[in-house]
């Protein structure tokens, strides 16, 4: 019984989200997030935001400019410049799109990390939610 409400958590926990957002028209707080998503230069990166754009996994995506990344690969402290996707979504979709992704990106181990969406502007988090679909 633990086990199986564990595993229906998120489901329950979307449904009373969507409810609640029904029934008061507020935004609730994590219902969207950003994805920092990392590249190696920047046509791979125009590459895979309009492939997640394809995919209507996003409703927006930024592409920053180069930034210096300094990290530990094999043990090595390596060096290189980036390019850093930030992807607007809703927070459901977070799973579908890193697996998505991690498909077609050329990194082995690609950096796609997500934080939920506190609060914003409500006509800005309502234009993400009807350009992304339900799950």
């Amino acid at each position: 019984v633990v086990t199986l409400s564990l595993l229906m958590y998120p489901v329950l926990r979307s449904l009373a989200l969507q409810v609640h957002s029904a029934i008061t028209g507020s935004y609730v707080s994590g219902t969207h997030s950003i994805a920092f998503i990392n590249c190696l230069n920047e046509q791979i990166a125009k590459d895979i935001a309009r492939a997640i754009m394809d995919k209507k996994l996003a409703a927006y995506v930024n592409i920053l400019p180069k930034s210096l990344a300094l990290y530990f690969w094999k043990g090595e402290l390596e060096e290189s410049t980036e390019i850093l996707l930030l992807v607007k979504t809703r927070t459901s979709k977070i799973g579908e799109l890193s697996n998505y992704v991690r498909s077609i990106h050329p990194f082995e181990i690609p950096e796609i990390i997500s934080l939920p969406i506190d609060q914003g502007n409500p006509l800005y988090l309502k234009w993400i939610e009807e350009s992304v679909p339900r799950d």
